[in-house]
């Protein structure tokens, strides 16, 4: 008899259960999304297929059992599933947490419009001058002429272009010009033209290459010509100069 009634028990107390776990709850939740707007957030729980959409503040709230799963989905969001435990509905409020989606891009394309300009629209009747570091330092130290004393109470000169004259500083700064634009024209020839065609097609010593490169620039027609970026023309300029340059190595070597 008294197996009986433990049986009885044992198989009430578990019927118990059953039916607790069973049992439809109602819960509240919040969930949290950084720069998304949560209302557009969907909220399925699968068992009962029920969907509901949080607030724009990310609350919501469903009925749900132990063990049911909720499935947060979203164009903006990535997919979540949570599965509800005992835990989760002794709770006031449960909080889930979702990520923006991040969506990669392929092919991003970017377009110019070369024939949109300042002077295109309007605002400037031609091309404004690009001015290199060192033809900005010149132009703010001012060029000297003859006449320039007598215009400065007039604005004809600056007194800073004055005493710039008189110090020498201008002179060292059309210098410095010249040194820059060489030094661009060398990066030029670097870009432009393979070492190769200087040891193998011209026959320069590779040890002297650099040393013909400031031979060349020299040439205001070579100048020209790489500027134009005519690179036919520039090579044929640099075989007549290679053919002297080599007689001046031979020469120096006797």
């Amino acid at each position: 008899m008294r197996k009986h009634f433990l049986l009885f028990f044992s198989l009430l107390c578990y019927s118990l259960v059953i039916a607790q776990e069973d049992e439809l709850h109602f819960m509240r939740g919040k969930v949290i999304c950084e720069n998304i707007d949560l209302s557009s957030v969907i909220i399925e729980n699968q068992r009962s297929q029920s969907i509901v959409n949080p607030e724009s503040n990310g609350n919501f709230s469903l009925f749900v059992k132990t063990g049911d799963k909720l499935v947060f989905r979203g164009l903006a969001v990535d997919t979540k599933t949570v599965e509800i435990s005992k835990e989760d509905l002794s709770k006031k409020i449960v909080t889930i947490t979702l990520f923006p989606k991040v969506i990669p891009l392929e092919n991003v394309e970017i377009k110019t419009y070369p024939n949109i300009n300042a002077v295109s629209l309007g605002i400037l009747e031609k091309p404004a001058k690009k001015y290199t570091p060192a033809e900005r330092r010149l132009a703010a130290a001012g060029e000297f002429h003859w006449y320039s004393p007598l215009l400065i109470p007039l604005g004809g000169m600056s007194v800073d272009g004055l005493i710039n004259a008189i110090s020498g500083r201008t002179a060292m700064l059309k210098k410095e010009l010249e040194v820059e634009k060489k030094e661009m024209l060398l990066k030029k020839i670097e870009y432009q033209f393979d070492l190769e065609f200087f040891t193998n097609d011209l026959n320069i010593p590779q040890e002297y290459v650099k040393g013909f490169w400031y031979f060349a620039i020299e040439e205001p027609r070579l100048v020209a010509e790489i500027n134009a970026r005519n690179k036919a023309m520039s090579k044929f300029i640099f075989a007549e100069l290679a053919t002297k340059y080599l007689e001046l190595l031979h020469s120096q070597s006797k």
